[in-house]
């Protein structure tokens, strides 16, 4: 029992003493190295992580030129394409030697089929890498194209050339980026390359970093004439962009003071206008001579403005003066109303024929507008419709507001109710009387009432017809109310004329109407005549004589209604 025991501790302790003694073995061993194994151990430790930093950095550097810079993008593409040129030469080499012979045996089929299959692939693969057959690079060295400069020759063309000026910077900009972006690969390709030259001084021998060492500096070089030729591409972009910007500049301040003198004319003559209509509308009571000299200076005004911009902004007035003779027909064909109504306001100013405030009927077909000008325009007459006979009687409308164009003149009847300072028309009221009434005291009691009523405008009428003798040949100048007794259906019509208001004929022509019904009532031989039907029973029909007793009204006129 005590045996056992004593075999275990002595197993126990040698255990324990091993690790111990490998320590000290350890120990024993380094103390034994010399200094320089020692140095030599260090420095391949140091060697092995260097590499594997170098590695790291060119990775990092690898990865940066892949993924964000389309430059390197360019060239790696271009490259496969080049390989894959290469390869397709080869298979198309391999396929032509096997299709020479006239033997071929399973195994040599076989490959002739799958070559082909390859190559067709590599066909289809070089298609879609077609734009980088020849300079791959000729897009985006070439610089944003210069489109039209625009010409700074009135105020609006300074937006466009504004607009015109940051399109310019922005494309600028857009084009160094590139340059950037170029200059950013050839610095990371330099990078790379005393990365792997560092890795040749550590590892001399290795193929693969020779290999990489001789494509950098291919790339190197194809990236240097790259950025020479986009160097000198870029400097002459530049200057022309800043000689653009500095003719558009100038040509922008010359036309910004140009329009601001210009700006500053019509301003001192709009001013000059307002003060000029303020003192004519705080000095002048006639609204009819305010309208006129309103719209003559509003004219004036326009007229104005129209030669100043004609002669600061047309720099060839010859050549407008000959585009628009040459399309003078086409215009005259195109706008024929226009043209028309253009020569019907230059009759109508000139000829004096229609003025602003004349009373008028215009005639439209079956249709009759009465009314007030209120407006002559370039193209057309402004008639403010009014209450008159043809409103009450025809279109039971008034108030509105005509628009006549200015042609209508030519084709059409226009009555001028106030020509030549004339504010008078002839005015006429009927009524029938029965034929056995006293048609001498009606027309007495007609003319009376007429000419109670309308003297003040007979006595108008004939001043203003005398002085229209010297321009027109006006015969007859009698104005006094005239009566007439006319045969009617019905009995005796009595027409009685009078001048009145050309702007108020219903009103006199009411109160006139009242007045002759008022006084025809009074009288006991005057009745007026309807439509009726007397029925005699056995009584003598002819008219009775002079003298005989008068017989009231009901005996006389009995309304049989039959």
């Amino acid at each position: 029992m005590i045996k056992p025991f004593l075999a275990g501790l002595v197993l126990f302790c040698a255990l324990a003493a091993a690790p111990v003694q490998t320590e000290k073995n350890a120990t024993d061993l380094n103390a034994s190295q010399t200094p320089l194994e020692k140095q030599i151990s260090t420095d391949s430790t140091l060697h092995k992580k260097k590499i594997e930093q170098l590695l790291t950095q060119k990775e990092a550097i690898d990865k940066e030129l892949l993924e964000n810079n389309i430059w390197f993008k360019i060239y790696s593409n271009y490259h496969t394409y080049k390989e894959l040129i290469h390869q397709k030469k080869i298979l198309d080499d391999t396929i032509k030697l096997l299709e020479k012979r006239k033997k071929r045996s399973k195994q040599e089929e076989e490959e002739l089929k799958q070559t082909k299959q390859e190559s067709l692939i590599l066909s289809g693969k070089l298609q879609l890498l077609k734009e980088y057959e020849t300079d791959p690079f000729k897009k985006f060295l070439m610089p944003p194209k210069i489109e039209n400069v625009p010409t700074v020759e009135n105020p609006l063309a300074i937006i466009s050339a504004y607009s015109y000026r940051e399109k310019l910077h922005s494309d600028q900009i857009a084009y160094e980026s590139r340059y950037e972006s170029l200059k950013y690969v050839l610095e990371n390709l330099d990078k790379k390359k005393k990365t792997i030259e560092e890795l040749l001084v550590l590892e001399p021998e290795n193929e693969k970093y020779q290999n990489t060492a001789k494509e950098i500096d291919e790339q190197i070089k194809t990236f240097a004439s790259v950025m020479e030729i986009f160097e000198t591409t870029k400097n002459v972009y530049v200057k022309k962009i800043d000689e653009i910007k500095l003719n558009l500049k100038n040509d922008i301040d010359r036309e910004i003071n140009k329009t601001i003198q210009i700006g500053a004319i019509i301003l001192v003559f709009f001013i000059l206008l307002f003060v000029i209509k303020y003192f004519v509308r705080r000095y002048m009571s006639d609204n009819e001579r305010f309208y006129i000299i309103n719209k003559a200076l509003n004219i004036t005004f326009v007229t104005f403005l129209l030669v100043i911009l004609l002669f600061a902004y047309i720099e060839n007035v010859s050549y407008l003066v000959t585009i628009l003779g040459f399309a003078s027909a086409g215009i005259a064909i195109a706008m024929k109303e226009w043209f028309m109504s253009l020569m019907g306001w230059l009759t109508i100013i000139i000829g004096g024929s229609v003025h602003v405030g004349d009373k008028v009927k215009f005639v439209r077909g079956n249709v009759e507008y009465v009314g007030d000008i209120v407006d002559i325009s370039l193209l057309r007459m402004t008639l403010h419709e009014d209450v008159s006979l043809t409103s009450l009687m025809q279109n039971r409308r008034a108030g509105r507001i005509i628009f006549i164009p200015n042609n209508f003149i030519f084709t059409d009847m226009i009555a001028n109710y106030s020509h030549a300072g004339l504010k008078t028309v002839w005015d006429g009221i009927d009524f029938v009387i029965t034929f056995d009434s006293n048609i001498s005291k009606a027309q007495s009691i007609a003319k009376e009432i007429t000419r109670k009523y309308s003297k003040g405008y007979t006595d108008i009428t004939r001043r203003q017809l005398n002085k229209l003798r010297s321009s027109y040949s006006i015969k007859n100048t009698n104005v006094e109310p005239r009566i007439y007794a006319l045969i009617d259906t019905y009995g005796i019509k009595i027409s009685a004329w009078y001048m009145t208001n050309a702007f108020a004929t219903l009103t006199l022509r009411s109160t006139i109407s009242v007045e002759i019904i008022s006084r025809l009532q009074e009288e006991e031989d005057i009745f007026l005549a309807f439509p009726t039907q007397s029925v005699y029973m056995d009584k003598d029909v002819r008219k009775p004589l002079q003298g005989a007793e008068t017989k009231t009204k009901t005996e006389r006129t009995n309304n049989a209604g039959s």
